[in-house]
């Protein structure tokens, strides 16, 4: 049986929670009723269940979906290691006010030092917050002191999802 995963971040809320909650399926619903409950003041009954098993996803498919969001950020870097460092300082000083669902950080294999970083978000004003965080500005500064020259940027919307 395939994990089912819900996450908070694709749900209209005011507070910005950013809980993912996997597991089976009525696991994943009890926890969900349970956190609906005492974290955003629901309450429990047929109707909050029936929408929480609405907004159930499988736990692959939510790695990226239609109307996701992806930047994708190009640079050169003689040290990696040092990207790395400040990366991992953002995520450790970003904690749970991060949007960011995922990231990757990919090596040319064609261009010595250069390297793409690609980050999921689950959409677009999501993407928008996190890159508005004091946080995330210092970082950007950061990463110009261990990168070499400018870092590039694409802003991309998923506009399908290829399921192989």
């Amino acid at each position: 049986m395939a994990r089912k995963t819900m996450d908070c971040r694709t749900m209209p809320s005011e507070r910005h929670c950013t809980v993912q909650i996997s597991g089976e399926e009525d696991e994943v619903l009890e926890v969900a009723a349970a956190h609906a409950v005492t974290a955003h003041g629901h309450t429990d009954g047929p109707e909050l269940r029936n929408g929480l098993r609405a907004a159930l996803r499988d736990e692959e498919a939510l790695q990226v979906e239609t109307g996701s969001f992806l930047q994708l950020i190009e640079f050169h870097a003689r040290d990696l290691g040092g990207f790395r460092a400040v990366a991992e300082e953002w995520r450790d000083r970003m904690g749970r006010e991060t949007t960011a669902r995922w990231g990757v950080v990919a090596a040319d294999r064609d261009r010595p030092d250069t390297y793409v970083e690609i980050v999921a978000f689950p959409d677009h004003a999501a993407a928008m917050r996190n890159s508005e965080h004091p946080v995330t500005t210092d970082f950007a500064k950061r990463m110009q002191e261990v990168t070499e020259g400018e870092a590039s940027f694409r802003n991309l919307d998923v506009a399908e999802v290829l399921r192989m």
